[in-house]
């Protein structure tokens, strides 16, 4: 049986253009972005090879220019993306995006989507 571990990119704050309101379309706006990612470091932690793992640091930066030049109208539709870079690594089994837009709503902390899927 393999073994089933993660790496974790947590609240990464980013600001993008992303909603459908009017106001959201004009500027910018605070993003958070939590990413899981399932799959078997057992060689990497063998070896201390990064490439043996995924590079967090590079896949970090991947998201950040994804949304610093992309505009979304949905959060649904910039968490897909996120998970398609994510799953493009082969050693990723599964991922797990959570995207939040605090201060979306007037009376709540932050909205926000949550998607995991796995690779067939």
């Amino acid at each position: 049986m393999l073994n089933k571990d993660t790496i974790f990119i947590k609240n990464l704050k980013v600001r993008g253009i992303i909603g459908i309101n009017d106001w959201e379309r004009k500027e910018k706006q605070d993003i958070l972005i939590n990413v899981s990612l399932v799959l078997n470091l057992e060689k990497a932690g063998k070896s201390d090879n990064i490439d043996d793992t995924v590079n967090y640091r590079t896949l970090t930066k991947e998201i950040i220019d994804l949304v610093e030049i992309s505009q979304f109208f949905l959060v649904e539709k910039l968490i897909s993306t996120i998970l398609d870079l994510c799953l493009k690594q082969d050693i990723v089994e599964k991922a797990k995006v959570r995207v939040e837009k605090p201060m979306a709503l007037r009376f709540a902390e932050s909205v926000g989507v949550e998607i995991e899927r796995s690779k067939l």
